[in-house]
């Protein structure tokens, strides 16, 4: 199977998103919030650093839990800028 390449926005949305876990867990140990988040320390370790920038949902729902951010936070500070989305024509 070979996989679509990421867009820009894609890998710049992956990029905000670790960025956002990084700052939320603030000091937290990496193992305890995968834990708490029901995943691998490995897997937070590839979201945080964008090495896998599009997660599934139910794993970043699962992490804004365990660090208890709202979707609409992550939504908010993930999303691209209005001005940035291209508009379907």
């Amino acid at each position: 199977m070979v996989r679509t390449p990421l867009t820009p926005e894609e890998r710049l949305r992956g990029e905000r998103l670790g960025l956002l876990l990084r700052e939320a867990r603030a000091g937290r140990s990496m193992v305890d919030i995968a834990r708490s988040a029901g995943i691998s320390a490995e897997t937070l370790r590839k979201i945080e650093t964008g090495r896998a920038p599009t997660p599934a949902f139910f794993t970043v729902a699962a992490l804004a839990g365990a660090l208890g951010l709202s979707m609409d936070t992550l939504l908010q500070r993930c999303a691209p800028e209005p001005d940035t989305v291209p508009l379907a024509g």
